[in-house]
């Protein structure tokens, strides 16, 4: 039998046939809007409140920023932080400004992915993380995209390493059609994408479950809802795009 990590999102566990399979390393990817961060932090916040300590990488917002947009959604972290239960990493701010002094783990050259692995390292222990969100990790590619796949695998070989369960955080453009990196969807272990579309006036959001080892999935396109306590996922619904119109189905 094959351990999951249920992500506790409303009807994502259900596509995924019962959860994430352990020490999956999974690539979240989508444009901007789509929910990508509010996916992964809903991910972590699961993950505490069912005992499952957990790190949060913050690559591209500053870390009282990332608290403040968890904590409008009801998920405080702060009580778990204060009890040793969750890490924030901060890769954002290369420890400048008063509120960074205060962050125990910073990474002082953002740039620098040596120095990232170390204190992510540190943080996973110190905690003993079951869950880890790096959002997001193109922003350690996105200048040099020739880095992409071995930078992807550097990671995994360590998140995997440490026994924990992961999601990468992905950024593509709109009109893009890959998963944010060259070669890294044949790193990981696993692809959920998200996407926003404009069908008629109207942006519906889905997401497709594009692989994941160890486990049977949907192959189908899902509608999802972005509600004020998080992701809501509809697995008994099929979006369907057919002619430039949107279409849902019960399945």
């Amino acid at each position: 039998m094959v351990r999951r990590i249920k992500t506790g999102i409303p009807g994502m566990d259900e596509i995924l046939n019962g959860g994430i399979p352990e020490r999956n390393v999974v690539l979240l990817s989508g444009g901007p809007g789509t929910g990508k961060s509010i996916f992964g932090q809903q991910f972590l916040w699961n993950g505490l409140k069912n005992g499952e300590p957990g790190v949060f990488v913050a690559l591209e917002e500053h870390p009282v920023q990332v608290r403040i947009n968890m904590s409008q959604f009801g998920w405080d972290v702060r009580p778990y932080e204060e009890k040793g239960l969750f890490a924030m990493v901060d890769a954002f701010t290369g420890g400048i400004g008063e509120a960074a002094k205060r962050e125990k783990y910073v990474v002082r050259d953002p740039d620098d992915v040596n120095m990232l692995i170390d204190v992510l390292k540190e943080a996973i222990r110190d905690v003993g993380a079951i869950r880890v969100v790096v959002d997001s990790v193109s922003t350690l590619y996105l200048t040099k995209p020739a880095l992409a796949r071995g930078t992807v695998m550097r990671l995994k070989r360590v998140l995997s390493g440490l026994g924990t369960t992961s999601i990468l955080v992905s950024q593509v453009s709109v009109t893009e059609r890959g998963f944010g990196g060259p070669g890294v969807e044949h790193a990981v272990d696993g692809i959920i994408r998200l996407d926003l579309v404009e069908i008629d006036g109207e942006l519906k959001r889905s997401l497709v479950v594009w692989k994941m080892r160890g486990t049977a999935h949907s192959m189908k396109r899902h509608p999802f809802d972005i509600t004020d306590k998080g992701i809501i996922v509809y697995p008994n619904k099929v979006l369907k795009l057919r002619g430039g119109r949107a279409e849902l189905e019960l399945i």
